[in-house]
């Protein structure tokens, strides 16, 4: 018996050590070396002052909650009272909810008056649905041409400047194929503020 307990005692010490202490360290030694600005939280810096992440989204929006009309918008965020990274997490309401149906609706509304379109245009549905973390940081490229001609129109700048950043700062689908082609808004905001 008092081997066994011996043996059990040892195993779990040495599974600690290796897998509580020297797996992380060197797996972070790893991702430090490798993959460093993702492995620190692709941290997003002006004037040596970090103003985001790269891979969380963040609202523009004034003292009251009301979106600036001079910054591209990102998705809605179900997480918490909007993109909080401690509440990460989709509404999971069915598409059949009442819930979510009357909440798409008056999105789909505000979108169209902050937006300066018609009653009857067309709304990329990425721009009244929040994704599924809640904290999702790029928008569609359709979204990110709808809301061009407001940005230009709030900064005074060309429509044709504006139109050529959201282009610029366009990815690609994942791997060719996956998804659609996404803007950043924090950086496409970011470069926005550069120039004006």
């Amino acid at each position: 018996m008092r081997r066994q307990l011996m043996t059990g005692l040892l195993v779990t010490i040495v599974l600690t050590v290796l897998l509580g202490i020297v797996y992380p360290l060197a797996i972070t030694g790893i991702s430090q070396v490798a993959f460093s600005h993702r492995a620190n939280g692709s941290l997003v810096t002006v004037g040596g002052k970090v103003i985001g992440s790269a891979l969380i989204g963040q609202s523009f929006t004034d003292a009251k909650g009301n979106p600036l009309p001079q910054y591209f918008q990102p998705r809605p965020s179900a997480a918490g009272t909007g993109y909080d990274a401690m509440s990460s997490g989709a509404s999971n309401l069915g598409p059949s909810n009442e819930t979510l149906i009357s909440s798409v609706a008056a999105r789909v509304v505000a979108y169209r008056r902050f937006n300066g379109l018609g009653p009857h245009d067309a709304v990329p549905i990425d721009a009244v649905t929040s994704s599924g973390s809640g904290l999702d940081p790029d928008i569609s490229e359709a979204n990110a041409l709808e809301q061009a001609t407001r940005v230009a129109r709030a900064r005074r700048v060309p429509l044709p400047t504006v139109l050529s950043l959201v282009h610029a700062h366009t990815d690609s689908r994942p791997w060719g194929v996956l998804g659609e082609q996404t803007v950043n808004v924090l950086d496409l905001n970011i470069t926005l503020d550069r120039i004006r």
